[in-house]
């Protein structure tokens, strides 16, 4: 026996010593140590830009003696420009690439295969990092990761910035090669992705739904998600057999959602909304799912993002759409100060079936906040409840299988592990934050970014060509306006953070040759205009401030405040205050305390995403305290088409503003809002409004809350509601 067990050590030391470090400097020689390599080879990056290169690894190392490609120092070989990553051999390990400042076009950044036959196996990136490395058209899909072959592995890696539409990262299983996979996806950092303003902004998806019904065996643990904004779903599971396991979801305005595929399990997470409006937990769907001992704590999601959501179905249901929830177990589960948690969510004359053979037992909830802890849409005699405790101060009469219980403010019953329930002081959740957080992601790369709000310089323009200048340097600028009349020949672009302001009084006019914005929005520029006193008489454009038609993936903001506004559109053809145009999107669009006077032209104008994909322009749209008289044109018209349910937005708010004599020169209503998720118009005064039309006009495809209360409506049109408007306290006369 001593002698068999010592043959494999002395040729595994034997081949040790034929392996070669090569060091390379540039793409070709990167393919030829490729090509070369053998097991135990390591293959070293020079430090340094590698701008525009396909890298693909084919070469083959050996359970005990993988090949390691690695970079002379991680985070210094820095991947830019047009470039990608592709593995298609065996036992490969990928280590300290830098991905940023480039694009991958349609295909993923890194891919677990270099082609439709040379799939990976038993290979590992590790200690990588992907930043802002965006497609420039937001419209334009892709994938950061695509996992396909078997067992392999994406573990302390970090990721951050995807603002162009596509999942984070994906595991294919379109033939056997990629099925009862076993990839593990571990101890990453996915960080910062802000809302998408539509569907396909998930971080992870394991499967798609033509393939839901086959094991996948992925294992997504100890990953820490931060402020991933995308959509409705953070994980997105459509697939059978995977783990979704201690995990920290920190802020996320989403859920982990096992939308297809049976037999998932979630256990062992922190959810920590820290009170953010739409932090969300799980959703269930299908047959044979596990939730268990996972902690939510002050998750504040409502329907679809509650901290638990469990999902009424659909009679005979293909597996793509939504299968009724049957024979699961939700267990051991302990939600603080959350929001309510809701069965038969959902419930509609399409999704009738609600939850069967679901075991529902010794959660823990603590809330003295809420008045009521769960919600019930239809039917919940599917549902068995046992033995789960609710804080004595809930109002909320209870259903048999909860009793209320005293659990101390400051020592809330945690679960952890289908254990007996532990006492823990309320620390164990920033303590368990601040773990993770330090252990997950690339160890070099830096998680937090450097905030340059407060950097801009201060400079004075007096002419159209200083103001130029001034946009076209690299720096954030503050900018006053000094002169009175600036002759513009080209818009003024806006790509960075940018304010104006004048000294007070003084009247600005703009005069342009004919153009189709004066103000334009690129990616991730940024416009404040304060205190603008402007005359509009000599505009020669359509718009006064509009987002890029280009539809960069890169967000914008406008910000207007103490401006007036006066002679728009009334001797020119300008069109529109600010116009946004199709697959860009705004972070917010603020308007407050202006004065806007005798103009013909529309406010705000957002109606150009007409593809009915669930596409809009911005997430927050704030109309506060302005005063609007004598206005021919259309106030707000906001579109947002389809039947998509994965997006919180947009949200809209309108308050405290008073609009006088404003009509709109067809029929069209003053405020029209279609598909908008959320909004409140509230403290509103409309005077001779749009009289004998429609004053503002709600239409919508899929759920929404609107708010419509104290508003003084006299002598002018009619408000348009649906089943979605609640109205209160709003005087008409």
């Amino acid at each position: 026996m001593l002698r068999l067990l010592l043959i494999p050590v002395f040729l595994f030391t034997s081949f040790a010593n034929y392996a070669s470090t090569i060091i390379v400097k540039n793409i070709t020689e990167l393919n030829t140590a490729n090509q070369q390599a053998k097991p135990g080879d390591i293959i070293v990056l020079k430090n340094g830009n590698w701008e525009n290169v396909t890298i693909k690894l084919t070469c083959n190392g050996s359970r005990e003696n993988p090949v390691y490609v690695k970079a002379e120092t991680a985070g210094k070989v820095v991947i830019t420009g047009n470039s990608k990553l592709g593995i298609g051999g065996e036992y490969i390990v990928v280590e300290g690439l830098l991905f940023t400042k480039g694009y991958a076009g349609s295909d993923a950044v890194i891919t677990f295969r270099t082609g439709k036959d040379k799939l990976a196996n038993n290979c590992q990136v590790t200690n990588c990092a992907i930043d802002d490395f965006n497609n420039s058209r937001r419209t334009d899909e892709n994938y950061w990761v695509a996992f396909y072959g078997k067992n392999n592995r994406l573990d302390h890696s970090s990721f951050r910035n995807k603002k162009n539409l596509g999942v984070l990262l994906a595991v294919i299983l379109d033939d056997e090669r990629s099925r009862e996979n076993h990839h593990s996806i571990d101890h990453n950092y996915f960080g910062r992705r802000v809302p998408l303003a539509s569907n396909g902004g998930e971080i992870i998806r394991v499967g798609v739904s033509q393939h839901c019904q086959f094991n996948s065996n992925t294992r997504v643990a100890n990953n820490y998600f931060d402020n991933c904004d995308g959509e409705t779903e953070i994980v997105s599971i459509k697939s059978c057999s995977n783990e979704v396991e201690e995990n920290i979801f920190k802020e996320c305005q989403g859920s982990v959602v096992l939308r297809h595929g049976d037999n998932n399990t979630v256990a062992g997470n922190f959810f920590i909304g820290n009170t953010k409006p739409g932090t969300g937990g799980v959703r269930v769907i299908n047959k044979g799912q596990n939730v268990i001992s996972n902690i939510f704590f002050r998750c504040r999601g409502v329907d679809f993002r509650s901290p638990l959501a469990v999902m009424n179905g659909i009679p005979n249901s293909p597996a793509h759409r939504y299968v009724q929830v049957a024979d699961a177990e939700i267990a051991y589960n302990s939600f603080y100060e959350c929001s309510p948690v809701t069965f038969c969510e959902g419930s509609d004359t399409e999704r009738t079936l609600p939850p069967d053979k679901v075991r529902f037992h010794d959660n823990v909830f603590y809330n003295k906040k809420d008045s009521s802890v769960y919600r019930a849409y239809d039917d919940i005699s599917g549902i068995q409840f046992d033995n789960n405790s609710v804080s004595k101060e809930t109002k909320q009469e209870l259903l048999a299988g909860f009793v209320k219980a005293n659990i101390p403010a400051q020592k809330p019953v945690l679960y952890r592990n289908g254990k007996e329930p532990e006492y823990p002081h309320v620390d164990i959740i920033p303590l368990a934050d601040k773990e993770a957080y330090g252990a997950s992601g690339a160890k070099w790369f830096a998680k937090t970014m450097a905030d340059i709000t407060s950097k801009r310089v201060a400079v004075k323009c007096i002419t159209a060509g200083q103001l130029y200048a001034q946009l076209e340097r690299n720096e954030p600028v503050a900018i006053t306006l000094t002169g009175t009349t600036y002759l513009l020949n080209k818009p003024l672009t806006i790509t960075k953070q940018v304010s104006l302001n004048s000294n007070p009084g003084k009247t600005i006019k703009f005069v342009t040759e004919k153009m189709q914005s004066v103000f334009v929005l690129e990616g991730n520029g940024s416009l404040h205009l304060n205190g603008l006193k402007m005359d509009g008489s000599l505009i020669n454009a359509e718009n006064l401030i509009a987002s890029s038609n280009a539809g960069s993936s890169g967000h914008y903001s406008v910000i207007v405040n103490n401006c007036r506004f006066y002679n728009f559109g009334q001797t020119t053809e300008l069109k529109h205050i600010f116009y946004a145009y199709k697959s860009m999107v705004a972070d917010s669009i603020s308007f407050s305390k202006n004065t806007i006077e005798n103009n013909k032209a529309g406010i705000i104008s957002m109606n150009e995403e007409k593809d009915d994909k669930g596409y809009y322009n911005a997430e927050k749209i704030v109309f506060n305290n302005n005063t609007v008289s004598n206005l021919l044109g259309g106030v707000i018209n906001i579109y947002r088409g389809g039947n998509d349910e994965s997006t919180m937005g947009p949200f809209l708010q309108v308050a405290g503003n008073t609009f006088t004599n404003c009509s709109t020169p067809g029929q069209e209503p003053l405020v029209t809002l279609y598909g908008v998720q959320r909004t409140i118009i509230e403290k509103n005064g409309f005077g001779n409004c749009n009289r004998d039309k429609t004053l503002i006009q709600y239409k919508d495809a899929v759920r929404a809350v609107h708010l419509l209360r104290h508003n003084k409506i006299i002598g002018s049109g009619v408000v348009e509601k649906n089943k979605f408007v609640q109205d209160t306290n709003s005087l008409e006369k």
